[in-house]
């Protein structure tokens, strides 16, 4: 009698679980991923308006922000494609290989002997970033489902721009004492090695948690909002039909736009004042920091009280810190207009990515983010190319007071055309 080997049992797969508590691991290495994204980017923000000027010798302004056009069309692009790969091969692909393409960003920024590697520099960053904070932030929506989106988004967006921020406020210091280059860039060395371990050895992968989702995800109210939509048609529903997602995609566009202005014109329109490259620093420093900060309060708040009211007030205080800006003369009143600058942002930033999530079927989210994505760093592009014809042609204050108005008109579209999308939270997912 021949005996039966026993068969062999696989061991059941754990049950994916929503909510912040249960993938609080995962989400806090997320948090800690993005900052260092976010650090990516501050890297530039002090020093790169002041290469420009002083190495390079660029007196245009439309010259001296190709870069911005450079990073913030290709960051754009990318952030449409980073949804729909996400979606096909899975979140921990494409955050690694953005990671691989940060690697040389900070070593170009170094060596480069004339702007065209800068501009180079930046194609390979905005990359990096569409493909990396795209991820960071589909992932975090997939992890604690609907009932802290909110919160969420404020604590993604906080670690990226406190990055940002203390990068900024560093790299300052750095080139103050050491010189413009190479010392401030050591930092983005750093960042893009560790950034890249982390994603490829401690990372995990989120799409099943956006299936869970999907799986017991209700009928949508809007029959256009089901989970079986083509790409073509989520790009069509985030950027025209739906009056939500295109209000925000809108609203993302504008602050964008400002925030190319705050990158690129005011380190000159302070320096051009006689500011010191530290003061300079402590201002470029400002409007990140409050902003980052201030997203921890107005995601979790979000949660509490709706969408529309945040995004619509914090448009409108975008609008009259850029005005104070553009009358202001000294250091003191440059520093409250940042300060206010960052306050409105923080109003809006986690909140608009909240509203993606709010009204986006998880089967087709990544793409919408991807989409919604696309239009806001759109808004580098179009802010670098704007304030610079407009600060060439007729001077910084004009390019000023028309991106002020420009947010003030998005703040107004969002108060009649966005309506409110924050859901009842979902008992099951309330932690």
């Amino acid at each position: 009698m021949t005996a039966t080997a026993p068969a062999t049992v696989s061991a059941p797969r754990p049950a994916v679980r929503l909510g912040l508590r249960a993938n609080l691991a995962q989400f806090t290495l997320l948090v800690a991923v993005n900052a260092l994204v976010g650090g990516m980017l501050g890297q530039e923000r002090t020093v790169l308006p002041l290469l420009a000027d002083r190495t390079f010798h660029l007196s245009a302004y439309t010259a001296a922000l190709t870069y911005i056009v450079a990073f913030g069309a290709t960051k754009a692009v990318t952030n449409f494609f980073a949804g729909a790969l996400s979606d096909r091969y899975g979140r921990k692909p494409v955050l690694v290989a953005g990671w691989l393409l940060a690697l040389p960003v900070p070593l170009l920024l170094i060596w480069a002997p004339t702007w065209g590697w800068v501009v180079f520099a930046n194609v390979l960053l905005g990359v990096n970033q569409g493909l990396t904070w795209s991820t960071t932030v589909i992932m975090k929506i997939d992890l604690v489902g609907s009932a802290r989106r909110g919160l969420a988004m404020g604590f993604n967006e906080a670690a990226g721009y406190l990055a940002v921020a203390a990068t900024a406020m560093g790299t300052g210091a750095i080139a103050a004492h050491w010189g413009l280059r190479p010392q401030p860039f050591l930092l983005g060395i750093a960042f893009a090695a560790l950034g890249l371990g982390l994603s490829v050895l401690a990372v995990r992968e989120t799409r099943d948690h956006a299936r869970a989702e999907a799986a017991r995800h209700p009928a949508p109210a809007d029959p256009g909002h089901h989970g079986g939509l083509t790409t073509g048609q989520v790009a069509r529903t985030t950027s025209l039909t739906d009056r939500a997602l295109s209000s925000a995609s809108w609203a993302g566009l504008v602050n964008n736009l400002n925030d190319a202005l705050a990158w690129g014109i005011l380190p000159l329109l302070f320096a051009a004042h006689g500011l010191s490259i530290g003061r300079i620093g402590l201002l470029a420093a400002l409007y990140p920091a409050v902003w980052g900060l201030g997203q921890i309060l107005t995601g979790w708040w979000s949660d509490r009280i709706g969408r529309k009211h945040l995004i619509t007030a914090g448009m409108l205080l975008q609008a009259v810190a850029l005005g104070l800006v553009a009358t202001g003369t000294t250091f003191e009143v440059w520093a409250l207009a940042q300060i206010l600058l960052g306050a409105g942002t923080a109003l809006v930033y986690p909140t608009l990515l909240a509203v993606i999530g709010d009204v986006a079927h998880p089967a087709w989210r990544a793409r919408a983010v991807g989409v919604y994505r696309l239009w806001r760093d759109g808004g580098f592009a179009v802010g670098a190319l704007l304030a610079g014809a407009l600060a060439d042609a007729y001077g910084v204050t004009t390019a000023v007071w028309a991106v002020a108005a420009l947010t003030a008109a998005a703040g107004a579209v969002v108060a009649v055309r966005m309506y409110e999308t924050h859901p009842r939270p979902a008992r099951s997912e309330a932690s």
